[in-house]
């Protein structure tokens, strides 16, 4: 480690240039990575938020609500078994509101998503009061509908509707399918979604999942004793939501490309190095240093110059998210953060080995006499 920081200190511009390159690289995967979840955020973030464990759907709807019908009268009986801590019906549909209130008549696609007031399904509110049972009109709605200049009080006008909606609170972070979240009763979503006769398929009333707590529930015991129903786990109900699976796999597939082009680079640059000090090397070989103690100094420069880079790139991406565009989804997780950041130092460790595989191969003797 000694040597590996002096020959850092004696030629700084050089390792300065293979470190900038490494800092580009690691801003890089930062920046994806604050998009891709951002992205994904957007997409499910309701969904992610609910505090549940698993989620009911239609069976053969593929962990999708957009393809999910089924009952209500179907919570009762799943509270009933074993491992169910809790259960609660859910909704979701998505269309235009205009904002009546506003003078321009503003029009905003959004996820209307209906719940039961008061149940763990419905957000904690930011602003205002949440929903009541007996006040159907009320609604509240995700925070950034307030940067479009919506308010409590304002009047929502569904389009191509007579329905009308009020806004009565706030909630945050609360998107599905990309767009803003509005929460309404169960029985107005339902006069929303099935509004046209037959199109409730027969359901006495009908939900698109039913969200269940409990740790200890037994999906394929529910599966095998309730009929038309698929009971999966919260993370593949999260990924049953439309689009979600293939924009995460593009932006992981983006970051895969990354990391094994940054391993590639790191290990080209320390690669050339290593061949132009092939003769100091032998000389320290011929000295008595062993071929541990030689890859040890490669080792330590590489992760001392991949640490500092990453350290480096993180807070280039902090800096970055603040003069971000709030319409641009950027939703750097921690430990995300932390997971890509030991991803690049490992695999930019791992890129040396070709130098270190170099100097094992090194033959102190043709190395002296090379000496100039």
């Amino acid at each position: 480690m000694y040597l590996a920081i002096k020959e850092l200190k004696h030629s700084k511009l050089r390792f300065l240039l293979i470190g900038a390159i490494t800092v580009l690289i690691a801003w890089l995967v930062f920046i994806l990575c604050g998009l891709g979840n951002g992205l994904t955020t957007l997409s499910a973030a309701t969904l992610k938020n609910m505090d549940a464990d698993y989620v009911a759907f239609e069976e053969g709807s593929r962990a999708s609500m957009s393809r999910s019908v089924i009952s209500e009268t179907l919570v009762d009986d799943l509270k009933q078994q074993s491992g169910v801590e809790d259960a609660s019906p859910v909704g979701a549909t998505s269309l235009t509101v205009i904002n009546e209130s506003s003078s321009d008549n503003e029009k905003v696609d959004v996820s209307i998503i209906g719940v039961i007031p008061g149940s763990f399904l419905e957000p904690e509110i930011v602003e205002g009061k949440p929903l009541q049972k007996d006040q159907p009109l009320e609604v509240i709605a995700n925070d950034s509908l307030k940067k479009k200049g919506y308010e409590v009080g304002d009047t929502l006008k569904i389009e191509g509707s007579l329905e009308k909606m009020k806004i009565v609170g706030f909630v945050t972070n609360e998107t599905y399918n990309h767009l803003p979240a509005i929460f309404t009763t169960l029985d107005k979503w339902r006069s929303i979604q099935f509004a046209a006769p037959g199109s409730n398929k027969g359901v006495e009333k009908p939900v698109n999942a039913i969200v269940m707590q409990g740790e200890n529930i037994n999906a394929e015991k529910l599966n095998k004793e309730f009929d038309n129903i698929e009971v999966v786990t919260k993370a593949k109900a999260i990924q049953g939501v439309p689009g979600y699976k293939e924009e995460n796999g593009t932006i992981m597939m983006m970051l895969t490309f990354l990391l094994v082009i940054s391993a590639f680079v790191l290990g080209v640059f320390f690669y050339v190095l290593t061949l132009q000090k092939s003769n100091q090397f032998g000389v320290l070989k011929a000295i008595g240093a062993s071929n541990r103690f030689l890859a040890k100094i490669i080792v330590s420069q590489v992760f001392l110059l991949s640490l500092t880079s990453v350290i480096i790139g993180i807070l280039l991406t902090y800096v970055t998210a603040l003069i971000l565009p709030d319409e641009m989804p950027f939703a750097l997780d921690v430990k995300l953060v932390i997971l890509y950041s030991i991803l690049l130092i490992l695999i930019s460790t791992l890129g040396s080995l070709a130098s270190v595989r170099r100097i094992v191969k090194i033959d102190p003797l043709l190395a002296i006499g090379r000496v100039e």
